[in-house]
């Protein structure tokens, strides 16, 4: 199997740019021996270059370049597979562009190909040769400083109260998580989060309910939740808890409910946010929005949570406009060197941007993450960088503080 890699990364600032001959001559050689094409774009400040040859070699020699000091920001922009090389002759080819016209850099290119059909401007891989030669994407560039430029100092707790125990939930406990603005210091929201006794998440929970069970249970732990709220005395906090969508389609009477359970704990309906989550089909779309409306003419806030990793996504935020979406882990992990995620998650917040509703990132692990996410648009963020999920009540948060020396 043939493979192709494209990436793009950052000359490190105290690396001298004629000390690019002795690296490409060092990768030519190396390349040569593993049977791997290379093709390497300098525009001063940016490399941009293609592998590609057998799969093995192609990804050991990426791995290598990955842990190359002398640069950093290494994106992965492509990774790709197919029956022929584009480019025949093995080893590494360089083009500066400082010295050379940009439409000759790319008939250039083109020329070089060795493909049985001739590559066209419609070849993906072409496509990310013009693209940085034309410089199309760059305003998308985002330098993030490493990993140790931030400490995060942790802010005291008090256990005193001990774990939470529901005395209307034998068979399940909550956590809280909060959802913070970090730059700001700020908490949006605690989330209520269902935990087995024996500490699993929501899933592990639901995995042994059958049929409606299901959505009763779902809705009698937003009882619990806001019973918690009110007992750890968190009632000056926007409140956030999820809710399965056919909960309200399945259970009579829901949107009532929970209005009533808001009500009796001292909460107002203002201070709630209702995420509903994309794991389930939703079969009642026109049920399901009209209870939406109810509750958002009560005055509660809706979310769509793990917003690109479910079943309904595109449909609900066409259906209806939420206040906030919640973008899910998986799009979140390594996204700072992930060319796909990055798309993907700017093109949530562009769209989001032009409805005007508020992005948060879930998942959140690695400083470099946060830090690309920031620079992205999002200020909103919630994962165990900053605070894992407290059975106590309010958690201990990690807030960044930027280092001395930057």
């Amino acid at each position: 199997m043939l493979t192709t890699i494209i990436y793009r990364s950052h000359l490190c600032h105290d690396v001298p740019v004629k000390a690019l001959e002795g690296m490409v001559a060092a990768a030519n050689i190396k390349n040569a021996e593993a049977n791997v094409t290379g093709i390497l774009l300098f525009n001063g400040t940016h490399f941009f270059q293609l592998l590609e040859g057998p799969d093995e070699q192609v990804r050991r020699i990426y791995q290598d370049i990955a842990q190359d000091p002398r640069h950093y920001n290494l994106v992965e922009l492509l990774c790709d597979h197919g029956p022929t090389r584009r480019f025949g002759n093995v080893g590494m080819e360089l083009f500066d562009l400082r010295e050379h016209a940009r439409e000759e850099v790319l008939q250039t290119v083109l020329d070089k190909g060795t493909s049985p059909f001739q590559l066209t401007y419609n070849d993906r891989a072409l496509q990310f040769f013009r693209t940085f030669v034309e410089s199309t994407e760059k305003g998308n560039y985002f330098e993030i400083p490493p990993a140790d430029a931030w400490d995060f100092v942790v802010t005291e707790v008090s256990d005193d109260l001990g774990p939470y125990k529901a005395s209307s939930a034998a068979h399940y406990t909550l956590a809280l998580q909060p959802i913070i603005d970090p730059l700001a210091q700020d908490i949006i929201a605690l989330e209520a989060l269902i935990f087995t006794p024996q500490g699993e998440m929501t899933d592990a929970y639901f995995t042994g309910l059958q049929g409606d069970e299901i959505y009763e249970v779902d809705l009698a732990s937003k009882k619990v939740a806001f019973e918690m709220v009110r007992e750890r005395d968190l009632r000056g906090q926007i409140v956030s808890v999820n809710l399965l969508p056919m909960t309200l389609v399945k259970i009579p009477g829901a949107v009532d409910y929970l209005l009533h359970e808001i009500k009796i704990n001292g909460l107002v309906p203002e201070q709630v946010v209702v995420e509903f989550t994309e794991h389930e089909v939703v079969s009642g779309i026109e049920e399901f929005t009209a209870a939406v409306r109810v509750l958002k003419s009560a005055g509660i806030s809706v979310a769509i949570d793990n917003f690109g990793a479910g079943f309904a996504g595109l449909q609900l935020l066409a259906q209806f406009q939420p206040d906030r979406i919640k973008i899910n882990a998986e799009l979140i992990r390594d996204v700072h060197k992930s060319g796909p995620r990055q798309a993907i998650v700017q093109a949530i917040i562009n769209c989001c941007r032009s409805l005007e509703i508020v992005v948060s990132a879930l998942g959140v692990e690695k400083p470099e993450e946060w830090m690309w996410l920031e620079s992205a648009g999002i200020s909103h963020f919630q994962g165990d960088l900053f605070a894992k999920p407290y059975l106590q009540g309010a958690p201990a948060i990690a807030w960044p503080e930027k280092k001395g020396f930057l």
